[in-house]
């Protein structure tokens, strides 16, 4: 089996090409060749049986498309993408890359499969920014979606393209809404939700954090491992239980940003909570209150996806991954 990775450089990508070399299989089928694709050309892990290849493109670019496709992945996971407070500054930047580039992807692959047949499991990383408030206290699988961001039209159109070219035959798709990925490893992006993992990450290292709405502010959460498993499980599920229905809900987790602070609290005490500052920012107060809350994802559930039950799991899960088990003194 070969995989394609697209976005392979940023931190879902590397961890799920560890996951997936660590594995070697995937539904049950041998791994025999990752390619990592993303801006950047991604770092290429050392395995003595894989075959590992990396690549730096820009899909914004038409004819990058039809190069990715022409070597015929079985399995394509398509995580590019300009994050959402990024494209709400950049108008033009966000569509390129978010809708016209996942657009070319699909048609390079309709294209290929009239030479010959080519259907390969495609699975796009969506994100729950594609509903907008008002919302009803839980989220249903039958909520339309009205985005109140640039970056959340741009994956609900992506999500409507993906269904309508699986209909069609032309590929295999299942798309999945992630939930804000917290605690995320590494340096602050250019996500305004961003500040949900500063919050916590920061403080557990000693550093200090800002906070920037208000601790009643609530949120869907899943941890990078439980995304990486929800990539890895819609890869491998038998689509016809989705029928026309190709985008799902993924489970999480509902919290308050208090929540959140008093599971730091209860994981690595008072001082670690003292590291937080306020400082109330009004762009990010609008884009956060315009987002879901909290959601029932019956269908993602019933079909074997997982994630956490609390914060203080979510955070031990970090310490574990990220800081080797143990807190900074």
């Amino acid at each position: 089996m070969n995989i394609m990775i697209i976005g392979a450089a940023g931190m879902l990508g590397r961890k799920l090409t560890a996951s997936l070399i660590a594995a070697r299989y995937l539904g049950g089928k041998t791994i025999d060749s990752i390619a990592l694709v993303d801006v950047i050309a991604p770092d290429a892990p050392q395995t003595s049986d894989l075959a590992i290849s990396t690549r730096a493109v820009d899909i914004a670019d038409p004819d990058v498309a039809k190069t990715l496709i022409a070597s015929r992945p079985d399995v394509i996971f398509h995580l590019a993408a300009i994050v959402s407070g990024e494209a709400e500054l950049d108008f033009d930047k966000g569509y390129a890359i978010n809708l016209d580039g996942t657009r070319y992807l699909y048609e390079a692959i309709r294209q290929a499969g009239t030479t010959s047949p080519y259907c390969p499991r495609f699975v796009f990383a969506s994100s729950i920014a594609v509903f907008g408030a008002p919302f009803p206290d839980k989220i249903g699988d039958d909520f339309f979606q009205t985005p109140r961001t640039s970056y959340g039209t741009q994956k609900a159109i992506g999500e409507l393209l993906l269904s309508d070219y699986s209909r069609r035959g032309f590929l295999d798709g299942v798309g999945i809404r992630l939930p804000t990925i917290c605690i995320r490893p590494g340096k602050p992006n250019k996500a305004a939700s961003g500040f949900f993992s500063s919050i916590l990450r920061e403080p557990l290292v000693g550093l200090e954090a800002v906070l920037p709405v208000s601790e009643g502010t609530r949120h869907w959460h899943a941890s990078p491992r439980a995304a990486v498993a929800f990539l890895i499980h819609a890869a491998e599920i038998d689509t016809a239980s989705l029928g026309l229905r190709r985008n799902l809900n993924m489970p999480g987790l509902s919290a308050t940003v208090g929540q959140q602070i008093e599971a730091l609290r209860r994981v690595a005490g008072a001082r670690a909570v003292s590291l937080i500052r306020r400082e109330p920012d009004a762009m990010t107060i609008e884009m956060v209150d315009g987002w879901a809350k909290d959601f029932e994802a019956a269908r993602a559930i019933s079909l074997g996806f997982k994630a956490e039950s609390s914060f203080d799991e979510i955070i031990k899960i970090y310490i574990d991954d990220e800081l080797g088990g143990v807190l900074p003194r």
